[in-house]
């Protein structure tokens, strides 16, 4: 299997349809969450809505330049959910999220190896592989996060 679809599959199964490595994915956790859930904080850890805009940030952003446009996504913006006030919101969110999960998946097959081994925007960054990695690995370490305060809000007894 070419790098690429290695790579693609692997997003697919953290985000879309997997459950290799978590017995789980994105799309399962947040598909039926209600707003209410999915914007409930619990101590000091971020809402599970909080987390897929995270995400979702970093997702949008590599993708801008996956399409030929600029890094502008900068770490410190990366939390800056806008307010969720409705259920509305909320599946604009979960579907803008999975959106862009699906097609980053997609670029990512599309890609060459000669495209993997190169630069991603500036040495400094490192390879594209290199970050497409990152992704996976950033998404694995919030998909862990968002299904323990899952549990947390079914059970009676979180707080």
């Amino acid at each position: 299997m070419e790098i690429s679809k290695a790579l693609a599959v692997r997003l697919r199964e953290v985000f879309l349809d997997g459950q290799w490595i978590a017995n789980t994915n994105y799309k399962h956790q947040i598909q039926d969450l209600d707003w209410h859930k999915a914007t409930q904080k619990i101590g000091t850890l971020n809402s599970i809505a909080s987390l897929i805009f995270h995400v979702n940030y970093y997702l949008a952003g590599i993708l801008e330049v996956f399409n030929g446009g600029e890094l502008l996504i900068r770490d410190q913006f990366a939390f800056d959910i806008p307010p969720i006030t409705g259920e509305e919101d909320w599946a604009k969110m979960r579907s803008t999220f999975l959106d862009n999960a699906a097609m980053f998946a997609q670029a990512v097959m599309e890609m060459s190896d000669v495209q993997l081994a190169s630069n991603f925007v500036d040495e400094k960054y490192g390879s594209y592989a290199r970050n497409i990695e990152g992704v996976i690995e950033h998404a694995y370490y919030h998909l862990g996060q968002i299904a323990i305060i899952k549990k947390m809000l079914e059970s009676k007894n979180h707080l």
